[in-house]
């Protein structure tokens, strides 16, 4: 991880969870971070957090709502204004809507596609248009996928969600294969964990008792697991593409 201090992220959906945790592990490593979320209160709290313990790097929030692409065209103005440009890319905001295929709301269904797909998209677009722009042919785009995103388990709720996570399986092997095309050595990854601790369900649901129900009695992930593997993959020899980990819980069935 040497080499990406002083460095430049960007962290979405850095407010809580894994985006949180990513960003905080970057930050320890030296990295200037971006973190974006609709409210930053919490980024801001683990920014001063991070500077209170000594970390070599630093934790920027940033306020954009990921489903206008003109914030998010915005904010990667002000990142290139601010620190040059974005030389890794962590596109780990998504939301999940519990509604059927059979019976959900086209509203729900849209709010998961133009987060989970479309603002993803965008995104890796703008990060890759900032390391071109510079020269940077060491950058690496990271999605954090889903084990959603391989398989469809039989609960109708989650159903859509499913087919927004096979379409970031779909979108970064896409990228992978652009990227060599275009003879530049920026890598692009998938993280894709199974059941973590975090909001998520809670959010899913508007219910934190339902939510945590999603878990039962087994030992999950936690988010910091997840972002141990982000910085496995940014650590990885420059010569070494990962294009996906896939990471459940031992204890996890499907």
């Amino acid at each position: 991880m040497d080499r990406w201090a002083g460095r430049t992220a960007l962290v979405t959906g850095a407010s809580a969870g894994i985006g949180a945790a990513v960003a905080e592990q970057l930050v320890r490593r030296g990295m200037t971070v971006v973190g974006c979320a609709r409210n930053t209160q919490k980024i801001q709290d683990l920014a001063a957090e991070c500077q209170w313990s000594g970390c070599t790097g630093l934790l920027v929030p940033y306020q954009c709502d990921l489903s206008n692409e003109e914030e998010i065209l915005a904010m990667f103005s002000a990142i290139k204004a601010q620190h040059g440009g974005v030389d890794v890319c962590v596109n780990n905001a998504g939301l999940a809507h519990p509604d059927s295929l059979l019976n959900g709301k086209t509203s729900s269904w849209r709010n998961m596609l133009q987060v989970n797909v479309i603002a993803l998209s965008i995104c890796t677009r703008e990060a890759y248009q900032s390391m071109k722009e510079r020269n940077v042919n060491d950058g690496h785009i990271i999605n954090i996928n889903s084990m959603s995103g391989h398989r469809v388990v039989p609960t109708t709720d989650v159903h859509f969600y499913s087919a927004t996570k096979h379409a970031v399986t779909a979108l970064t092997e896409g990228l992978r294969q652009e990227l060599r095309e275009a003879n530049t050595q920026i890598r692009a990854t998938c993280i894709s964990p199974g059941l973590v601790e975090t909001e998520f369900h809670s959010r899913m649901y508007q219910n934190t008792e339902k939510g945590a129900s999603v878990f039962g009695s087994i030992k999950y992930l936690e988010a910091e697991d997840v972002a141990s593997a982000v910085t496995y993959v940014l650590s990885a020899p420059p010569h070494v593409q990962i294009g996906d980990i896939q990471m459940r819980p031992v204890d996890q069935k499907s």
